[in-house]
């Protein structure tokens, strides 16, 4: 590869890691001052895979000029971001689910509660069992 190419791809790839890297810092200060559970887990589930990323692509323009193969090294980069876009979003699904039911979030900030809905309809069936099927 040319030198300028080269040369080219370093810069590239620090302006990818630095702005993942400020994803990632926006995340953080995000996770301290956002005032409630759902608002946090956003934060933390929404910048921060954006710039992991950022961060894995800049690290593979990095080291492509460098390898001769780079078959393991970028194999290794795309699985890293493929399980975090995979287990980040479920995670934040299950820990929101948790605090909901546990009752951890702020509903005066809740715009649309369709699990309340669901829920309550889910009492209201099984109450309507537990009653020997007659409406209460």
């Amino acid at each position: 590869m040319s030198e300028l190419f080269v040369s080219v791809l370093d810069w590239i790839a620090i302006l990818c890691i630095l702005a993942g890297a400020m994803l990632s810092f926006v995340a953080a200060v995000g996770l301290i001052r956002f005032p409630d559970l759902l608002s946090r887990m956003h934060t933390a589930a929404k910048p921060q895979v954006l710039g992991m990323l950022l961060v894995l692509l800049g690290i593979g323009l990095r080291i492509m000029p460098v390898e001769e193969t780079g078959v393991f090294d970028f194999g290794t980069l795309i699985l890293v971001g493929l399980f975090q876009v995979i287990t980040v979003p479920v995670a934040g699904h299950i820990a929101a689910r948790v605090g909901y039911r546990t009752g951890r979030i702020r509903h005066d900030l809740v715009v649309t509660d369709e699990l309340e809905d669901r829920l309550d309809a889910r009492r209201q069936a099984e109450r309507t069992r537990q009653n020997g099927g007659s409406a209460p």
